[in-house]
């Protein structure tokens, strides 16, 4: 599978945009601030149907308009695939596949899988748990496209019951007047549920992989670990003297999960009611990186954060591989080799070598390496011109 079109309307900086690519590398270099980012990170929005960079999909649409549209056509084995998308400030987005109109345009994922690795992602590592939380639910929507609509319904419920909880706080509600409450757990558990246990699926599926291309990159004797820390989990009932996996949690078990987040829940509801706001579910929780037995973040040199970030986008990239059914993942590159030193230069370049679609960005074009130099677009003021 790769990109063969990528066609632009008022996305980002570009007015109007039309790029056809070809399989193996594509380089799109320029200077900073003229687009290159931009354009993939338009291909890139169909792998979850969202951006990497910022949340929700307004900050996409050029300023000054209402509408914008992305359209995007996939070569796979002998057929080609056209996926459309208008992302609208004033009413609701709509998607079209092949030309027709989708019910939902959550019915368009599914067809590209893509792993992006830019500087940014070095706040997987280094940041807050949101970036992490992320990093591993767009994975997740690229394995199994309908929790796509699990996460938008969570949020749903989440905002509702933080509002129910606010409410009750202000008026003193007590008793039966929190039935309404009740219910609204019962939609918290189920949709948390099957998130918290699709992040616990992923983390193990990755491990293996992360340890395997952490090593090629860093050749450091320190193991990387990863496992979800997770606000249902009752610390108390763990070794207080184990704090390296305090609060992890190791099940799939739906059941389990969902008679840990119940039991939490009843544990903190008057610390709820007192603050107003939801403690329990996957929205507090973690994926929890360790360098050995410390934790990645606040310990790992800048070296070290670097080659872990790549090396869990390369697992990404690899459990992607061995489960799609649509060939190689795209994989895009933006700016990162400006950012490493030699070695991992090369390292990275005879890795990414092996895929069947790569796209890499550059503001110094001396910065990637020669082998690399294949397709080349150069972008200048939201114009790509192919060189």
């Amino acid at each position: 599978m790769f990109a063969k079109r990528v066609k632009l309307t008022n996305f980002r900086n570009y007015e109007s945009a039309d790029i056809e690519f070809s399989s193996g590398v594509n380089l799109i270099y320029g200077p900073n601030g003229q687009g290159k980012t931009n354009l993939v990170e338009a291909l890139n929005f169909f792998a979850a149907l969202d951006s990497h960079r910022v949340a929700g999909h307004t900050p996409l649409i050029k300023q000054g308009k209402s509408t914008a549209i992305i359209s995007l056509e996939l070569a796979h084995e002998n057929r080609d695939l056209l996926l459309e998308y208008e992302i609208n400030a004033d009413s609701s987005n709509r998607a079209r596949l092949n030309k027709s109109e989708v019910a939902k345009p959550k019915d368009i994922l599914g067809y590209l899988n893509s792993v992006i690795f830019a500087p940014e992602d070095l706040d997987i590592v280094k940041r807050d748990p949101s970036n992490r939380r992320a990093f591993v639910d767009q994975l997740i929507v690229q394995f199994n496209p309908r929790m796509h609509g699990v996460y938008a319904d969570y949020d749903r419920v989440l905002k509702q019951r933080n509002t129910l909880l606010k409410s009750a706080r202000a008026t003193g509600t007590k008793g039966d007047g929190l039935s309404t409450l009740d219910a609204w757990d019962q939609a918290l558990i189920k949709n948390g549920t099957e998130i918290i246990a699709a992040r616990v699926a992923i983390a193990e599926k990755l491990s293996p992989a992360l340890v395997t291309n952490y090593q090629n990159i860093a050749k450091s004797n320190n193991e990387p670990r990863m496992f979800i820390r997770s606000s249902v989990v009752e610390s108390s009932k763990l070794d207080q003297d184990d704090l390296e996996t305090q609060d992890a949690l190791d099940t799939t078990n739906k059941e389990q999960i969902s008679s840990l987040f119940r039991q939490k829940l009843s544990l903190l509801r008057n610390k709820e009611l007192e603050r107003g706001i939801t403690l329990v579910g996957p929205h507090r929780d973690d994926l929890q990186l360790n360098l050995g037995s410390l934790p990645a973040k606040g310990y790992a040199s800048h070296g070290e954060s670097w080659s872990y970030a790549l090396s869990l986008k390369l697992a990404s990239l690899e459990i992607l591989k061995s489960e799609s059914k649509l060939g190689d993942p795209i994989l895009i590159l933006d700016d990162v080799f400006a950012e490493l030193d030699k070695d991992r230069r090369e390292k990275l370049s005879d890795l990414v070598q092996q895929n069947d679609q790569v796209l890499i960005t550059a503001a110094v074009i001396e910065d990637v390496p020669n082998n690399l130099l294949a397709n080349k677009f150069e972008v200048e003021s939201g114009k790509v011109t192919h060189v």
